[in-house]
């Protein structure tokens, strides 16, 4: 989705809605993986269809605190390390431990069959659990923009500043981060009050 119209945003209502529906989806543990890894990591689709448990686990196969992305599950060299939310990571233990057969270098996210999947196959699950929501204007982008913005307000309160939310988008450059930055009219009149 072009950057001229960008997906929208995802209030906390509806990350909680989604949630719910998800679990009474036929393959709940996985689509709850699928929209958490969009919307607590800002993955893109192409990263949720080829993210590899070697990429969140260590030598001993547990579930590390971040993910290292690496440049082939991305799009061009955006690579890097993800700190995991705290949720996203409890979701992935979980998840990992449901699927015991599950090898190191195995895709997190497989078909019904077992199969690799595609970034247009979560681009279409995406759009689909939209719609039947209601959510019109959301994309499989919507949780990546969520993710930024969220980061993006939240930043300076741990002592970051926009170069950090930058680094966790992996964006080449500031310019790209801020246009995924949903504004917001209520904290523009709360801070004017401030200055």
């Amino acid at each position: 989705m072009g950057l001229s119209k960008q997906a929208k945003t995802l209030t906390k209502h509806q990350q909680s809605a989604m949630l719910s529906f998800l679990t009474n989806t036929r393959h709940p543990e996985r689509n709850k993986l699928i929209f958490l890894l969009s919307v607590r990591a800002g993955l893109r689709a192409k990263e949720i269809a080829h993210i590899t448990w070697s990429m969140v686990t260590d030598a001993q196969g547990n579930v590390t605190d971040n993910i290292k992305l690496q440049n082939s599950a991305s799009k061009g060299s955006s690579g890097g390390v993800i700190w995991l939310n705290s949720d996203l990571k409890q979701m992935l233990v979980d998840y990992r431990e449901w699927c015991k057969s599950a090898h190191s270098s195995d895709r997190i996210v497989k078909t019904e069959r077992g199969g690799e999947t595609t970034a247009q196959v979560i681009v279409n699950m995406f759009r689909t659990w939209y719609s039947k929501l209601g959510f019109n204007g959301c994309s499989s982008h919507s949780g990546r923009r969520t993710f930024i913005t969220n980061a993006s307000r939240k930043i300076s309160t741990v002592g970051g500043s926009i170069r950090d939310v930058q680094l966790l988008a992996r964006h080449s450059s500031l310019a790209m981060t801020q246009k995924y930055i949903e504004a917001d009219v209520d904290a523009q009149k709360k801070v004017v009050q401030m200055v």
